[in-house]
């Protein structure tokens, strides 16, 4: 239990140290690409399949 803890903790806060570390044009691209993602899936969603 507390090495699964230990390795979510250590995840998290590489995750966060890499998303201090990027530049505003990767962060604005990443919103686009995640933009287009949801999109597409509400597309998918609306269509009737038979």
């Amino acid at each position: 239990m507390l090495t699964q803890m230990t390795y979510l903790f250590a995840t998290r806060l590489f995750a966060w140290l890499a998303l201090l570390c990027r530049s505003t044009a990767a962060k604005s691209a990443e919103i686009l690409i995640l933009r287009h993602e949801v999109a597409v899936l509400r597309r998918r969603i609306s269509v009737p399949r038979p």
